[in-house]
Order: C-alpha cells, then structure tokens, then sequence
C-alpha cells in the first residue's frame, strides 16, 4: 500500500511532552451540554438554540450551563439550578464521544513513548468518570490534573496546555511559557487565538513532526482513513453557486435534524461513496463547514458527486458514506484558487476510492437502501 505523508511544515520548536486539555478538545462535551440544556429549558418552556454557544467554551460543564441559563430568567434560584442539572450532566458522561482524531493521538503518542499528561478544569473526579468509558485512556496518561486540585483554574499557568480549544487554556500556556497549539470550539474565530503557536482546524489536521515528535503515518496518498460515518437525505436547493458561479454542481442535503452529527465532525474536506435511490453509487467528495471564501452564516454539508448527470435530481434520497479525510476547510484569495483547490480535490479522492480500503465501502447496503 501507498503511505504518503502531507508536505513537511518546518520544525518549529522540539518538545519531549505533550499535555491536553479534555472537554473540547477530546472530547465532545459542548454536545453534552446542549443536549442537557435542551432538556432542561423545556421544564420550564424554554427553547434553547445554541446562540449563546460561545458561553460554553472554556467552561465546565456546569460553568457552562449556569452562564447559560442566566439569560433565561428561570423562577428557580442558583442553588435550586445546580441541584437540578448536576445529576443531568452526571448521567450523560457515558455518552460523551472522542472527537475526531482523538483516540488516533492518544494511540500514536503513546504507542511512541511520548509522556502524555491531562490537564481540565473540570474536577478530577469527573475527569476519572468521563474518561473511563474511553478505553486505554487513563493508562496513556502519566499525570492527570483536575481544576480542583490546583489554588487557581485556567487562565492561571499553574495548569499548563499544550493542546487546548479554549482561550483560557491557551492564556495559561502560554503564562506557563510552553508551546501552545490551538484547536479553536469557537467556529470562525481563528483570529482569537493569536496567543498560540499555532491554530488547527482539528486534531485531524496536528502534525506531531512540527514539534519534533514522530509523524502519524496513516496517511495514505494524501488521505486520512477514517471510522466510516453515514449521513443522508432528499437532496435540496444549495446556494445557487455550484454550477452558476464555481461551475461544480453540489448535491447538497439539508442539516435539519443532523446539529448533534455535525458537531461531532469538524469542517474540511472529507470523500467517499454517495448512493442515489434512482440512479445508482457515485465516487463522492464534499465539505463540511462554513465555505470561508462564501462566508457562510450556517455549516453546510455540500457533496459533489463526480459523475456527469444529464439533469438535477432534487427531492431524489441521497445517502453518503464518509471514509476519509483530505483537508481543512480553508479562505482563498481568489474564485479560480478555490476552483482549482476544488477540483485537485476531486482528483485526490478520486485516486483514493479506488484503492481496496476504500473500495469496499462502495458495496456499504446502507447506500442502496431507501427511506
């Protein structure tokens, strides 16, 4: 099999360790935390929308959700609130998920000997709770720190980050004087984290090299394999901008219904299979995100279909199956850049499908059932 790694970054400083931040950035906390608002505002017939999502971030959970329902004006008493959702959250850590890229850093860390260690502010007990349901976790770590171990929480540098999603993290490691990488939960506002040494989409997207740390070496021609997820519906009306502006036309699906999935997915550029109820199972290439260059106000999931269809097929079930990664979603600074980044896009995973590990996904029955 081909391996070939992504164009090497220059080193940008060696380092022998690597300490991580938890909720947010291994693990998918903020959807925990929406889903327990959800449930809890509706006791009182409140909608929660996740426009208040940036009070969240950086939080523990039940930081989070008192920020949060403070702006709802509920008849109950601060006291009364945690008494009520501190059991919510407590019954919820089971089905906290890894994010992306996640278990494969944990896995290659420590599977190289690199001493790992966890830093939150969440209090160590939690901790121990919501790592135990991700095997091989707690072991991989040599040290584990919980916020109510320490005389002072993040921002303070007496909890020290490398690896973080939120500005508090990142303030304190750089207070602490370490090299800090950024992996923002706050969408399109990279430009908040300019304390970090560096800012990534997602973990999918770390290279461990930079640092003088052994490089991942999964990536095969380009692509990153990935646990294969599906996704499906009627295709819908986009943009208007495929075929009239970039000359690419999308099948685009509507993301009702889906909040909970796309969160757990970070925006770039992502390949695999697409069945069509009528027409049969299509090589496939799509983004997920916000399309910098368009300045979308919505993420978006946008397939193209690499097949040359005589007309459109709106309404028609479409059902992807996801099986790798490319890249990060990224602004150009002209149309015929994107273009060109689209379609050399194509080319790449159009190369990958037809090697055996991604081949076989073309037969996935999911493709070719109908709702």
């Amino acid at each position: 099999m081909i391996r070939k790694m992504s164009t090497a970054q220059p080193l940008k400083k060696l380092v022998s360790c690597v300490i991580l931040d938890l909720d947010g950035t291994l693990l998918n906390t903020d959807g925990i935390v929406s889903d327990v608002l959800r449930v809890y505002l509706g006791k009182y017939g409140k909608q929660w929308d996740g426009r208040e999502i940036k009070k969240i971030v950086g939080k523990t959970p039940l930081e989070a959700a008192s920020a949060v329902v403070e702006d709802y004006e509920l008849s109950c008493t601060t006291s009364e609130l945690l008494s009520e959702i501190a059991p919510m959250f407590s019954n919820q850590w089971c089905n906290i998920k890894a994010l992306p890229g996640a278990n494969r850093l944990i896995k290659h860390l420590s599977g190289h000997r690199v001493p790992m260690a966890l830093a939150s502010n969440s209090p160590r007990e939690n901790i121990e709770t919501k790592i135990s349901y991700h095997q091989g976790w707690k072991e991989s770590f040599s040290v584990i720190i919980g916020g109510d171990e320490v005389r002072l929480g993040k921002p303070s540098p007496e909890i020290c980050l490398v690896i973080e999603d939120s500005l508090p993290g990142v303030t304190a490691g750089r207070a602490a004087g370490m090299e800090v990488v950024a992996v923002p939960s706050i969408p399109k506002q990279p430009h908040l984290y300019t304390l970090a040494d560096e800012v990534i989409n997602s973990l999918l997207d770390l290279r461990p090299e930079k640092w003088g740390l052994p490089p991942f070496q999964d990536w095969i021609k380009d692509t990153l394999p990935l646990e294969p997820w599906h996704i499906g519906g009627p295709v819908v009306k986009g943009f208007g901008r495929g075929s009239k502006v970039l000359g690419i036309p999308t099948a685009n699906l509507s993301t009702e219904g889906y909040g909970s999935l796309l969160s757990e997915h970070p925006s770039g550029v992502y390949f695999g299979w697409a069945g069509l109820s009528k027409r049969g199972v299509f090589k496939m290439v799509m983004s997920i995100g916000w399309n910098p260059y368009f300045n979308n106000t919505e993420k978006t999931i946008e397939p193209w279909l690499l097949h040359n269809f005589d007309e459109d097929f709106y309404g028609e079930e479409l059902r992807l199956i996801i099986v790798g990664y490319i890249r990060p979603e990224a602004n150009f600074s002209s149309l015929q850049s994107l273009i060109e980044k689209i379609h050399h896009d194509r080319k790449v995973a159009e190369e990958a499908l037809d090697l055996p590990l991604f081949s076989k996904y073309k037969d996935d029955p999911y493709l070719k059932s109908s709702t």
